[in-house]
């Protein structure tokens, strides 16, 4: 029986990547003196790799920018990193990273049904309170018994680590959850540990492999404008609801 939904944030609860997070490094860069610039198809390149400061390393190897000479490069990229997040959360204030289509329908339905919900994601936590007091209100955090981000456990998505490590903390089986991701490395991630996980897909992630997925969609639906399945069972009136996602399970 479907105990708890696990929502991922960046991609699945809103379009932060192209719009939010990608910009916000660019401000970062700016504010830096650094000449980089992550265009759109660079940082759907970079999204291959989980977490901010993972993201800024990888590109350091492979790209080879030119940066500051520095002693402690892990020290640089985290600072690098704060300022990131700084402009990213001014972004959220300022109202221009909205909730994608349906989830604040199902958090509402959800909650009225006293469903469990947490959080479960590779970004800071003060991207993932930022957004939701942003979207859903100041208290909406509170909303969720756990809130499971950044650098909570070793190792990020693909690996199984932070599911695995909320489920531990909810005393819940795999079988009473259910994730909600938009990425392969999501998908991935929540199936390693056993996890059910349905993909709402994004324009970074749509040609992912979501081998493993119980359904693929492209958003979570509102009843005026419902959603599409790509794969896996179709939702009555193209709204994701609890009755469909408990239905999953019992497949």
């Amino acid at each position: 029986m479907l105990q708890a939904i696990l929502f991922d944030v960046d991609g699945t609860l809103a379009d932060t990547e192209r719009d939010g997070h990608r910009v916000a490094f660019n401000l970062a860069f700016r504010d830096a003196g650094l000449d980089w610039h992550w265009d759109v198809a660079t940082y759907g390149e970079l999204l291959s790799v989980t977490g901010g400061k993972e993201r800024i390393r990888h590109f350091i190897e492979t790209h080879a920018p030119a940066r500051p000479a520095v002693d402690d490069l892990a020290a640089w990229i985290a600072g690098l990193h704060k300022a990131k997040t700084a402009h990213y959360l001014d972004l959220l204030q300022r109202g221009e990273i909205p909730l994608r289509p349906g989830v604040k329908r199902l958090i509402d339905e959800a909650r009225a049904a006293g469903m469990r919900l947490a959080i479960t994601t590779t970004t800071t936590p003060e991207n993932v309170t930022g957004l939701l007091r942003a979207t859903l209100g100041e208290d909406s955090p509170g909303w969720f018994e756990l809130i499971a981000a950044g650098d909570i456990v070793p190792a990020k998505k693909p690996a199984p680590d932070i599911y695995t490590w909320t489920l531990e903390q909810m005393d819940l089986a795999p079988s009473e959850t259910i994730a909600l991701e938009d990425s392969a490395n999501g998908v991935r991630s929540a199936r390693a540990a056993d996890v059910p996980v349905v993909v709402t897909i994004n324009d970074y992630t749509a040609d992912d492999d979501f081998d493993g997925a119980a359904a693929v969609l492209d958003q979570l639906g509102e009843p005026d404008a419902p959603a599409e399945t790509l794969a896996g069972p179709a939702p009555d009136n193209g709204v994701v609801d609890l009755q469909y996602l408990a239905g999953l399970l019992k497949r």
